[in-house]
């Protein structure tokens, strides 16, 4: 009577049934590795420090960083010092990142030397990504650092004087150039000067005067205001691309577009519009945005247990108002109606 209510070919019966449960198992076991590799991805948080948002520099790296955070899933969280002078600042923010419990610190520091024997301990040993400016440790701490993305800012500085001294070679008479690099203890500020007087060496280039102001947009309109009263026979203007935005429009109140050229040490929106203007006649650019998306890939690969470059410096590329590369634009500014971002989240 029992044998009736079973299948009549019961062995495949056995085989079938036996299929369906491997077939659940798996789609079980892919559900939870899938979830759990959600799981993984939401739990990277990664804390970002930069010295400021005031220029579009800085706005561009956001941009590359936090689009890239997005396209990796992961938890993003940036702080800025507000400027170059606040060093106390930035150490009290990588205190805030570790309590806030970053797994990776992206650190544009205010100053090469700032964690230089302290970073382990203000980190707590959390990896640490050097963006954009220099960031020098002693053997101590180097085991902290896990990658670093930028350029040696010697040579926009260089790129920006050799411009100048092919323009203005010895014999060819004498021009005189004001230099406004920005703030003077910044990391880059000094190797743009370095690069910039070895260029012009040989060449009938002089520097007039140095100014010295923090990247604030006043500060810089400021000195333009006084390099215009001070400096009578002036040819050009080589500073910042702060200082050179803001000297745009100072020169033509004063009536001096045609008689002063502006050359910047880096590019931004503003030195982008004037090189398309023929207001500005050079800028190097060292591509913030890429720079900003590197270091995002330089940490989440890390975390994810992924290869990658542990040092990365984009070309630097020179723009000219006959000689200006999109792709160099797209890879350098952030979209026009793009605002600084601070948080991400999955």
């Amino acid at each position: 009577m029992i044998a009736t209510l079973l299948p009549m070919n019961y062995d495949m019966y056995l085989i079938k049934l036996a299929k369906m449960n491997i077939s659940y198992l798996f789609l079980v076991i892919t559900f939870y590795v899938i979830a759990g590799d959600s799981y993984a991805k939401e739990s990277n948080k990664i804390c970002a420090l930069y010295p400021h948002l005031k220029d579009s520099y800085w706005l561009s790296v956001n941009y590359g960083m936090v689009s890239e955070a997005e396209k990796q899933g992961v938890t993003l969280r940036v702080l800025e010092a507000g400027g170059y002078l606040n060093p106390e600042k930035q150490r009290e923010q990588m205190k805030d990142c570790v309590e806030w419990g970053a797994d990776a610190i992206i650190l544009g520091t205010v100053s090469p030397t700032l964690f230089y024997d302290s970073l382990a301990a203000d980190s707590n040993s959390i990896p640490i990504f050097a963006t954009v400016n220099r960031l020098l440790v002693d053997e101590d701490n180097k085991n902290v650092l896990k990658g670093s993305v930028g350029v040696d800012w010697y040579w926009m500085g260089y790129h920006a004087g050799n411009y100048l001294k092919l323009k203005h070679p010895k014999g060819s008479g004498k021009v005189e150039v004001a230099l406004i690099p920005g703030p003077k203890n910044s990391g880059g500020t000094q190797p743009v000067i370095n690069g910039f007087k070895d260029a012009i060496e040989g060449s009938d280039v002089s520097i007039s005067a140095t100014y010295w102001a923090d990247n604030d947009k006043e500060l810089q309109r400021n000195l333009i205001q006084k390099i215009i009263d001070d400096e009578k026979e002036l040819d050009y203007i080589t500073g910042s691309a702060v200082a050179i935005e803001a000297a745009i429009s100072e020169l033509r109140a004063a009536h001096k577009e045609t008689e002063v050229k502006l050359v910047s040490t880096y590019l931004s929106h503003g030195v982008y519009r004037g090189l398309l203007r023929n207001r500005i006649v050079f800028s190097p650019t060292d591509k913030m945005v890429e720079q900003g998306r590197i270091s995002m890939l330089q940490a989440v690969n890390y975390l994810n247990s992924q290869p990658f470059d542990k040092t990365f410096s984009p070309d630097i590329e020179t723009l000219t108002p006959n000689n200006i590369n999109q792709r160099a634009v797209s890879q350098s500014l952030s979209p026009s109606e793009f605002r600084p971002k601070f948080c991400t989240k999955r």
